[in-house]
C-alpha cells in the first residue's frame, strides 16, 4: 500500500481525495493536515511515502512546508496541489524539489494514477499543463540561460535527446519507444543524468533545459 498524507486547509477537500485514494485499493491515507505546519509535524510523524500539498492555506502555507518536508534525511514525495494551472508558487516548490504538481479537478483515475507513479520515483510531469507552468515562470536571464547552458555543455548526443524528452514530459517507455531504447535502458539514462547534473528528479531536468532554451 501506498502511504499518502493529504494536506489542505478544506475539509472538503482533503474528504473528496481520501474517498478518491481509497477507493483504488493499493492506496492508504495515513493521515490529514489542516497546514503546512500540521502538515511537517505529521510527516515527521507517520512517515507516509507521498505528501499531497495544497499550494495556498492559512498559516504555514505549501511552499514553506514543502521546503521543510524536503529538507528532511529521508524526505516524501511532495506533489503540490493547486486550483491553478499556472501558479508561482508551485513552479518555486519544483524548484525546491517537489516531484510534480496536479489541479484539485484532476480525474479520479489520474489522481490515483499519480500517486503511483511519484511512489515509483518518477515526477508527476503533465505534458499540456507543467510546460505552461515552465514556460511561463522560468526567468530567463541572460547570466541564467548561459549557467544552464553550460551545465548541460558536457552532455553526450544520447544524454542530450533523454534529456529534452523529459522536458517535454515523456515517460520511460515512450522515451524509449521514440528512441528506440528498451524502459530500462532510458531509466539507467535518466538515473546518470541527474546524477551527473546534480539534480533532485526530472522536473529539475526540464527546468534546467528550459533555463537553457533548448525545450
Amino acid at each position: 500500500m501506498i502511504r499518502v498524507l493529504v494536506v489542505d486547509d478544506e475539509e472538503l477537500v482533503r474528504s473528496g481525495l481520501r474517498l478518491i485514494l481509497e477507493a483504488a485499493g493499493d492506496i492508504a491515507i495515513a493521515g490529514e493536515a489542516r497546514d503546512g505546519a500540521e502538515a511537517v509535524a505529521a510527516a515527521r510523524r507517520l512517515r507516509p511515502e507521498v505528501v499531497l500539498m495544497d499550494v495556498r492555506m492559512p498559516g504555514m502555507d505549501g511552499l514553506t512546508a514543502a521546503a521543510r518536508l524536503l529538507a528532511l534525511p529521508d524526505p516524501p514525495k511532495v506533489v503540490m496541489l493547486t486550483t491553478f494551472d499556472l501558479d508561482e508558487y508551485v513552479h518555486e516548490a519544483l524548484r525546491l524539489g517537489a516531484v510534480g504538481f496536479l489541479l484539485k479537478d484532476t480525474p479520479p483515475r489520474e489522481l490515483a494514477a499519480a500517486v503511483r507513479t511519484v511512489a515509483d520515483g518518477q515526477a508527476m510531469l503533465s505534458p499540456s499543463v507543467t510546460k505552461r507552468l515552465l514556460a511561463s515562470y522560468v526567468d530567463r536571464a541572460p547570466s541564467r540561460a548561459e549557467a544552464a547552458r553550460r551545465q548541460l555543455a558536457g552532455l553526450t548526443g544520447r544524454e542530450e535527446d533523454v534529456i529534452r524528452a523529459v522536458a517535454r514530459g515523456l515517460s520511460n517507455a515512450e522515451i524509449g519507444r521514440e528512441l528506440r531504447l528498451t524502459e530500462a535502458t532510458v531509466k539507467a539514462h535518466v538515473s546518470r543524468l541527474l546524477a551527473k547534473l546534480g539534480l533532485a528528479n526530472r522536473v529539475q531536468a526540464a527546468i534546467l533545459v528550459h533555463d537553457a532554451d533548448l525545450g
